[in-house]
């Protein structure tokens, strides 16, 4: 019998520590999907909204605390997102500060994306920097690229952008593309990088923009968002 009481209690333990550990999953992850840093530690935030993150309701999105949202506007030399528009006079009548996002495509003459990019995006000075997002690498292309033209063609689309918009470019970096080319020892732009929940630094010196929360959720939209904070 005292054997038996035994076992009984064993699993009674090994249950409610179970029991504990789902419960702290749970926990976890209701914590990650609603997490942002702390206003008291970076006061300015918002979030990257494109036609993937669907309606997107911006009165709702200023009322949790967005202060401004980077809109993805254009892709490479053709392509360009379908919610620009829409986005961009929501925002506007929300009050929110916006600005424009253009992934660029280092297989792609710069000419050619700079001419995607000015086409949907207006000259107006209230908007915020533009973002140059660099994430893939020219690996890939179908013809082979150098550095040196990578490096060259980029720069020749910064100052394209940079001219259209009267403000310098922020760059926006992935870890893939910063450890192939080592962009930000070579630039003094703004930096913007990613890392959810923990402060990146792969880029060697500090940044601007940080996508703290990849996917957070704020009620603005069916989808969790790409949240972002600030540096002053």
């Amino acid at each position: 019998m005292g054997r038996k009481r035994a076992i009984s209690w064993r699993w009674r333990i090994i249950a409610a520590l179970g029991l504990f550990a789902l419960a702290g999953g749970v926990w976890l992850w209701w914590d990650q999907q609603h997490w942002a840093p702390s206003r008291g530690e970076y006061d300015v935030q918002g979030a990257v909204i494109g036609a993937r993150d669907g309606p997107v309701d911006f009165r709702a999105l200023r009322a949790v605390g967005a202060d401004f949202a980077y809109l993805e506007a254009s892709s490479g030399a053709e392509r360009r997102d379908a919610a620009f528009a829409r986005n961009f006079e929501a925002a506007l009548t929300a009050g929110i500060a916006l600005g424009a996002i253009h992934r660029y495509d280092p297989c792609v003459p710069a000419d050619r994306q700079a001419a995607n990019f000015v086409t949907i995006v207006p000259r107006d000075e209230t908007m915020l920097p533009p973002v140059i997002a660099l994430e893939g690498t020219a690996d890939d292309c179908e013809s082979r690229v150098s550095e040196g033209a990578v490096e060259s063609e980029l720069t020749t689309f910064l100052n394209q952008v940079e001219g259209h918009v009267g403000k310098p470019a922020i760059l926006k970096l992935s870890p893939e593309f910063e450890a192939r080319y080592g962009i930000s020892a070579r630039t003094e732009r703004e930096l913007w990088l990613a890392r959810s929940r923990f402060e990146p630094d792969y880029a060697g010196r500090p940044w601007f923009l940080w996508t703290a929360n990849s996917a957070r959720i704020t009620g603005a939209s069916d989808a969790p968002l790409r949240w972002v904070v600030a540096r002053r």
